[in-house]
């Protein structure tokens, strides 16, 4: 988890994230995008150490998703959204995104890995963190010398990157076209979840041309659309997970550790 936090620029563990059983001498890691009763099962059955999902499956940090999600606002920000305007439109979805998790099944992952015996943890925003970073700085620095690069020039430029060149759902065009402008490219990959339609039509309406995101709803989709004023490159989700949660575990295997991927997350090599 520190190591973690150190590649992603964090202090603190995110409430999205945690240790939920503490292990040690560490050897072979099992991680996946999503690690349930079954991925779980078969880790401990394969020799597994440790398991590190992704997503937040279970305890506090699937209970507590939508506090992270304050976080798009420092990101809005740095679009050029005011903080004010960023705040109110996050909200509405933070509330939404709190109710849907309240309900949920949070034990079912946790119990499965505490009577197995073996050590668990997920890894979720600094992963998240990671994956924007690192695409935003690909598109830059492939896209500095072309002002009048179109949607195919970006995801030409997308599929230059491991995971999303071997990804059977990479990235695809969700509103505008391969010939449309891109105008400025912002990536937006964490923060728990999509931040909804406000999210977006802040963005857009703050100068954003083409947005870079993970998934995004059909709600959003339609609205974006309505609104005429940009454009959503959807990049791919296991393949956007992967490059996060590989810029991790990369460093966990120059370290010695043998790390086995699964459910989700793409091997780069």
């Amino acid at each position: 988890m520190e190591l973690a936090l150190q590649l992603a620029g964090l202090e603190e563990i995110p409430e999205d994230s945690g240790i939920l059983i503490e292990g040690d001498n560490i050897k072979k890691v099992f991680t996946g995008v999503d690690m349930d009763t079954a991925e779980i099962m078969l880790a401990k059955q394969l020799g597994a150490d440790l398991v590190i999902a992704h997503h937040p499956m279970t305890g506090s940090p699937r209970v507590n998703l939508h506090k992270v999600m304050l976080g798009q606002i420092d990101r809005m920000v740095e679009a050029g959204v005011p903080i004010n305007k960023a705040q109110k439109a996050i909200r509405e979805k933070m509330d939404e995104v709190e109710r849907g998790l309240h309900v949920t099944n949070y034990d079912k992952a946790y119990s499965a890995a505490r009577l197995l015996g073996i050590a668990f943890m997920n890894i979720h925003t600094p992963a998240d963190l990671i994956a924007q970073s690192t695409v935003q700085k690909h598109i830059d620095k492939s896209l500095a010398d072309n002002p009048k690069a179109t949607i195919k020039d970006l995801t030409d430029c997308l599929l230059e990157l491991p995971e999303y060149k071997k990804t059977l759902a990479g990235p695809v065009v969700r509103v505008g076209s391969e010939k449309d402008y891109c105008g400025r490219v912002f990536v937006t990959m964490a923060g728990g979840t999509g931040g909804g339609i406000d999210v977006y039509k802040a963005y857009f309406e703050a100068g954003v041309g083409t947005l870079v995101v993970m998934h995004a709803k059909e709600d959003v989709i339609k609205a974006v659309k309505e609104q005429n004023i940009g454009n959503i490159l959807v990049a791919g989700h296991m393949a956007s997970d992967s490059i996060g949660m590989n810029g991790i575990l990369n460093e966990l295997e120059a370290r010695g550790v043998e790390v086995v991927r699964m459910a989700g997350v793409i091997d780069p090599k």
